[in-house]
């Protein structure tokens, strides 16, 4: 599919001008130049997913030991359940396992040997896992409207998102306060700029915006298809 879309770009012709091109401007361009070191970039996509991902879990592990440690001195925790307590050894392995069940994982193994762009998508959503569990406003909205631009359905990872850089910034969180507020819009205007500057830039590359129906339309279109479908199998006996 991404070769049949290079191959129109290259004939001057717009890969959305049928019903079965839907990938994203600013990855077609992208392959268009790197097309001879298809192979590499993958691999390096999948290295990065998984440094990524250990990093992150690394760096939640001491977050959560901090905030364990914190509430036994406040003496927050029943006597009887400390035994149930996580300590440092039990969860020192715990990045490497992560790291190596994604790598181990056939879907990640097929995925690359594919080359299916769904290994891009991957190391974008890691990286905004990342930013967000460091606590990087900016760069958890930024690697956000990247995942949202590529497939839409990250979208759903907002409000989590915001709730978590929340609960770091103000403990407790309180929504009547002006802080809860001028926060929350901060990270929500930086989201909606990139994803605005990403929807833009594709349209000034392509200099038309037909591939705001072939991508986006094509999964709200699928997803109804679907669920017709869905409903008219249950009266099929």
């Amino acid at each position: 599919m991404m070769v049949e879309g290079m191959a129109l770009l290259d004939l001057g012709v717009s890969p959305y001008s049928g019903d079965v091109f839907h990938e994203t401007p600013l990855i077609v361009y992208l392959f268009h130049f790197l097309v001879d070191y298809a192979e590499i970039v993958f691999m390096i996509m999948d290295a990065l997913t998984d440094v990524t991902l250990y990093l992150a879990v690394q760096e939640y592990n001491k977050l959560m030991f901090k905030k364990q440690k914190l509430l036994l001195e406040l003496k927050k925790y029943p006597q009887e359940g400390h035994e149930l307590l996580r300590v440092p050894t039990e969860m020192y392995y715990v990045p490497l396992k992560v790291s190596l069940f994604y790598l181990l994982n056939p879907y990640t193994v097929l995925s690359c040997v594919a080359k299916s762009t769904c290994v891009i998508n991957n190391a974008v959503i890691t990286l905004f896992i990342l930013a967000t569990v460091k606590g990087s406003r900016l760069l958890s909205a930024v690697f956000l409207s990247l995942a949202t631009y590529q497939s839409l359905y990250p979208v759903t990872l907002l409000p989590p998102a915001l709730l978590y850089l929340l609960q770091k910034e103000f403990i407790p969180v309180k929504m009547k306060s002006t802080g809860f507020w001028l926060f929350s819009c901060q990270y929500c205007s930086i989201y909606q700029g990139s994803l605005c500057l990403l929807v833009c830039h594709s349209f000034f590359l392509l200099n038309s915006w037909d591939f705001i129906p072939s991508i986006y339309g094509f999964i709200f279109l699928m997803r109804v298809c679907t669920s017709r479908c869905t409903e008219h199998s249950a009266f099929i006996p």
